[in-house]
């Protein structure tokens, strides 16, 4: 256990704070339930952005940025979307202070309060459908596929960096289309891009289905999501897409004249993940030394320590230490060379397996003179020697069978804490004890909200694979209407 971490088993939200701020991931703000995002977390959510943004390009989508202050009266607009985000909303009331009268402080200039109080954004769909509705008049306009990356502000109450802040990044993708089929193909689409980044490049297994309606985004018809379960067994909602029929559409008046010549309501979706995904990977991955990142994420994939016993050692292995650098850099491969003067190797090592970087090479005298590196592994621990000449070819294999491993560590965990319930009373022992939940329900309100309010567990998808056929709701003992997962979740 590296110095100061909070073992995950004594206490683990302990251990996840201790995590990012020790890994120097983030720091809290100055405002209650802000966060600076440090370079090394920034790192990480830039390896994550990218790799979303060139899946959005493949896929026809281009980037826009729209304002971050929203007219009060968008949000009346759609009744619905504002009734879900009213209790998170920052209000713009005033523009200007002014100093006090004895010249000490400072104060709001009353003066200088607004006619039309302005919503710091909580999500974009409003401002964007008002700029839609000068933009699109025929069919010939559709589809509009644009994305966002930008800061959303929600006032919660309760805050955990990277998982819930009032301030967080993300991207929200917005589009317009002529027909229902059209809008639905996309929100799927959009579905499967969010499930490959996670499994492929961020190694999080995840669950795909549909939200209940109480669970679904305001104002949306249908909201597909991608669930994963974090290291205490919790559930965590890391993207969702929506489909959002024709609601924002009838509310700003966004009309088009279709190839019939007939005037209609275009159809919408939105979709979004944030920095939330960073805390994910902290949760899925990460052990009582700290992080431990997937290759394909690490802002550091390879850090090389050369080992100097003496002042003119330096030269001379980094002389060593050049060619095997230059190919791996040659091969795409993230390397730092981490020569910091006056700190002991070991404090090195600690530090670096804080940050999770996947592979660490140690390089003193004797090892140069046996002409090889030594090699250790952030996800098993493994060490072993390589030959300068075998390393620049074995350690991308070892990149990737980090990647792979780390996915099939975190897709065991999954299945060993996914349980099948079919009484009550087995329901709340495994809600107890942790872990997806497969069983069935009646598909009413009344039943699901009481099952939150006796457990705390949420439906947190209803998959798309589900077979309710001969099995009975868990808590009615009604026939069920779907098979759904329950977990308590973040």
């Amino acid at each position: 256990m590296a110095k100061g971490v909070t073992p995950k088993s004594e206490d683990y939200s302990k251990w996840y704070t201790d995590v990012i701020t020790k890994a120097e991931l983030a720091d809290y703000g100055p405002v209650k339930g802000t966060m600076v995002i440090r370079p090394y977390g920034y790192g990480i959510w830039e390896s994550i952005r990218d790799a979303f943004d060139k899946r959005f390009k493949d896929t026809g989508h281009v980037n826009a940025y729209f304002p971050l202050f929203i007219p009060k009266s968008f949000l009346s607009k759609e009744a619905e979307h504002i009734e879900g985000f009213a209790k998170e909303c920052a209000v713009v009331t005033h523009t200007r202070l002014k100093s006090t009268e004895d010249g000490k402080g400072i104060e709001v200039d009353p003066a200088s309060k607004l006619e039309e109080e302005i919503i710091v954004r909580p999500t974009s769909e409003t401002v964007i459908w008002s700029m839609y509705k000068k933009w699109i008049n025929s069919y010939r306009d559709l589809p509009i596929l644009i994305n966002q990356w930008a800061n959303v502000v929600r006032w919660e109450m309760r805050t955990r960096l990277f998982l819930r802040t009032s301030e967080f990044l993300w991207q929200e993708g917005h589009t317009a289309h002529a027909t229902e089929a059209e809008a639905r193909e996309e929100t799927d689409r959009m579905l499967e891009v969010y499930r490959e980044v996670l499994e492929d490049v961020l190694a999080v297994p995840v669950l795909t289905g549909k939200k209940s309606e109480s669970e679904k985004f305001a104002g949306a018809i249908d909201t597909l999501c991608i669930e994963a379960m974090m290291g205490d067994k919790k559930a965590l909602q890391a993207g969702t897409s929506h489909y959002l029929g024709q609601n924002f559409a009838k509310a700003f008046e966004v009309k088009f004249q279709n190839e019939e010549n007939k005037e209609d309501y275009v159809y919408a979706t939105s979709w979004g993940v944030s920095t939330r995904l960073v805390g994910a990977l902290i949760m899925v991955h990460g052990d009582d030394k700290g992080l431990r990142l997937p290759p394909k994420v690490a802002p550091i994939q390879v850090v090389v320590i050369p080992i100097v016993r003496k002042d003119d050692d330096s030269s001379e292995l980094m002389d060593y230490l050049h060619p095997l650098i230059s190919k791996l850099k040659d091969s795409g491969v993230r390397v730092h060379v981490d020569d910091r003067p006056k700190m002991s190797p070991g404090f090195k090592f600690n530090e670096w397996e804080m940050k999770g970087v996947p592979i660490r090479l140690e390089v003193g005298a004797r090892d140069m003179e046996n002409g090889e590196v030594f090699t250790a592994r952030r996800d098993t621990g493994e060490k072993f020697g390589l030959t300068l000449d075998a390393a620049s070819v074995k350690i991308p294999e070892l990149l990737d069978e980090i990647q792979n491993s780390l996915f099939n560590q975190a897709l065991e965990f999954r299945a060993e804490n996914t349980h099948t319930a079919s009484t009550w009373d087995e329901f709340k022992s495994i809600v107890e004890k942790g872990g997806f939940i497969k069983c069935g329900w009646d598909g009413t309100a009344e039943t699901e909200n009481k099952i939150k309010a006796e457990t705390k567990a949420t439906i947190r998808c209803i998959p798309f694979d589900e077979d309710p056929s001969g099995i009975n709701c868990i808590f009615s003992g009604n026939a069920a209407k779907h098979q759904v997962v329950f977990s308590k979740a973040y």
